[in-house]
Formats: structure tokens, sequence, C-alpha cells
């Protein structure tokens, strides 16, 4: 059985880096990042990766068909039985999305939400900082944040209501975060 857990936050929070890091090392955790997974095949040119790109380039979420069928295909693939998706869900949709193929899925099972929590103004810092691409600038950043911010109450409360949501925060060192996370996720596998 696969164990999967989900890391959630603000553009800017981290939670990719803070991913990366735990699964290189912890070789019993494969990392997968939403983001990634969805640029990469917008670096392809394939026709659904100029799709996305209609998405990524104003902020917007990308479609749940394609998202999901890109997530589950990677956890599927994963050569460990854990991993960290970070990224998702970003919405009510993808949330219950996820949720209905969990329940149909039985070599899967969700241990934990992880939600990396920074302030607006440290998420725009980071994100305006690094400005990896075109979806890196103040109006897109704020379009961003709205998108994330908009479900997010109701994505938590869900996750708590199954006592599976856990909070960490991002504020500090890359090494406390990854820390904290790390033995967080080696006490549940």
């Amino acid at each position: 059985m696969k164990k999967l857990f989900l890391i959630i936050g603000a553009p800017g929070s981290g939670k990719t880096t803070d991913a990366e890091l735990i699964a290189q090392e912890n070789g019993e955790i494969t990392h997968y990042s939403t983001g990634d997974m969805l640029r990469a095949e917008v670096s392809s040119g394939s026709e659904i990766g100029k799709e996305i790109e209609s998405y990524i380039s104003k902020g917007a979420i990308v479609p749940i068909e394609i998202a999901i069928k890109t997530i589950v295909n990677a956890i599927k693939s994963a050569p460990t039985n854990n991993v960290i998706l970070d990224g998702y869900p970003r919405s009510l949709e993808q949330m219950n999305a996820l949720e209905d193929f969990l329940k149909e899925e039985h070599e899967l099972q969700l241990i934990s939400v992880i939600e990396v929590h920074v302030s607006e103004d440290t998420a725009r810092d980071r994100v305006l900082g690094r400005a990896r691409g075109a979806d890196d600038n103040t109006e897109v950043f704020d379009n961003r944040m709205k998108v994330y911010n908009e479900p997010l109450a109701q994505i938590q409360a869900f996750y708590n209501s199954k006592n599976i949501l856990k909070v960490i925060s991002g504020e500090g060192t890359i090494e406390a975060i990854v820390q904290e996370m790390e033995t967080f996720i080696e006490s549940k596998i």
C-alpha cells in the first residue's frame, strides 16, 4: 500500500523545497510537485502542455481532469511506497476529486495533509524575490494568493474533521521546518 502525504501552502511558503529536501534525505520517500509536473508538461510542448500554459500564465488553476490524471499516474508509478505531493489540493473541486479517487483506490492511503503556513508578506517577498518565470510578478502573485486563500478554510475544516491536518510554520529556517516536517512524516510511515 502506498502512503500519500499532501503538502499545501501559499505560493512561496517553501513547500516544494521542504518536500524535496525530505525526499533527498530519506530513500523511502518520493516527492512530486504538482507545479513541477505541470510545468514539465508545458516544457514538453505537447498539446496538453499548451492548454496547461494557458491557465498557469494567468495564475489560474489547471482543470481537475488534467491535474488528477497527471497526479494519479505519478503516484502509481512512484518507486517508493511513501509519496509526498506538494501543491495539491488547491481547490474544493480538487480535494473532492482526490477524495472520490481514494474511495475507489484501495492501494493508496492518504496519511496526512501538511499545511506550511506563512504570512502573505513572507510569501510575496519569496515569490517576487525568486522570479523564476512569467508567473512570478505582482499581479499574478496577488491572483495566486486569492486563489489559494478562497477555499483554504473549507479545505482545512475538511481535513481537520478527518483528523489528518498538520500545520507547520514556514517562517523559520529551512533546516528547522524540514526537521519538523520530516520527523512528523517519519512518525507516520
